[in-house]
């Protein structure tokens, strides 16, 4: 767990630093046998570290890899479906959004029958499938997925904890950019993210990625508030709502 998180703070490390983890955890441990267990975890530090800082077509070739390292020597199912969701994660940078879904729906299906429903796996399994169900614009689908497994998370995991923030976070997107998403829904939402914001500033402090990314969908989602609460002007706010959202992403 050293190469994941840090001792001191015990927050996980992420960017360019997660990345220069990676290659030296990997070159740690690759001259081990193949199926060592460390090697296998080596590699996928590496992959997961890469796509960290962005670098998301190495990471896509060293996932790849692993994936088949570990089919090869008949790795546990838990390790194939923990690749496989890095794998659906880095098609998605790539904007290879449709072999995300696919991916993450099978991964979250298996995790439900493997796990249960209020497993952390599960947990992670069901927000990177409603992460790729809100990229392809599939918000009634992500809504129905989060309102059932967001609760649960916070309930089991803690409202601080990384994973919670996160799944509050997307479900608040799939709340506000639904088609026909009342002025309750905008609130709501609006109010869900200025609450995970506080939140992750508190645990994570305000650079870390999780906050950066939910201040700006702060900003998208009031501005989509502000469109519906002020008619006579909403020419104007919509047009600012649909350049923040070119602008951010």
């Amino acid at each position: 767990m050293r190469w994941y998180s840090c001792s001191l703070c015990e927050q996980n490390y992420h960017g360019i630093v997660f990345c220069a983890l990676g290659w030296a955890c990997w070159k740690t441990y690759v001259g081990w046998p193949e199926a060592d267990e460390a090697r296998g975890l080596a590699i996928g530090v590496l992959g997961t570290g890469l796509f960290s800082a962005g670098y998301s077509e190495a990471a896509l070739s060293v996932t790849e890899a692993e994936l088949s390292m570990e089919r090869r020597i008949g790795a546990p199912e838990k390790n194939i479906l923990a690749v496989q969701s890095n794998l659906a994660n880095t098609y998605a940078s790539l904007g290879r959004g449709k072999s995300a879904l696919r991916i993450r729906q099978d991964v979250y299906s298996k995790c439900l029958r493997n796990y249960g429903e209020e497993n952390e796996s599960t947990f992670r399994a069901a927000d990177n499938y409603a992460v790729s169900l809100v990229n392809l614009q599939l918000y009634a689908e992500a809504k129905v997925l989060l309102r059932k497994t967001a609760p649960m998370a916070r309930r089991i995991l803690g409202e601080s904890n990384e994973l919670t923030l996160r799944m509050r976070k997307v479900d608040a997107i799939a709340l506000y950019k639904a088609d026909g998403a009342t002025l309750r829904d905008l609130r709501e939402a609006v109010a869900t993210l200025e609450d995970t914001a506080r939140i992750a500033r508190r645990v994570f402090g305000g650079n870390h990625p999780l906050a950066t990314g939910i201040g700006r969908e702060i900003q998208i989602s009031r501005a989509a508030l502000d469109a519906c609460e002020t008619p006579s002007g909403s020419s104007e706010v919509l047009q600012t709502a649909d350049d923040l959202a070119a602008h951010f992403g």
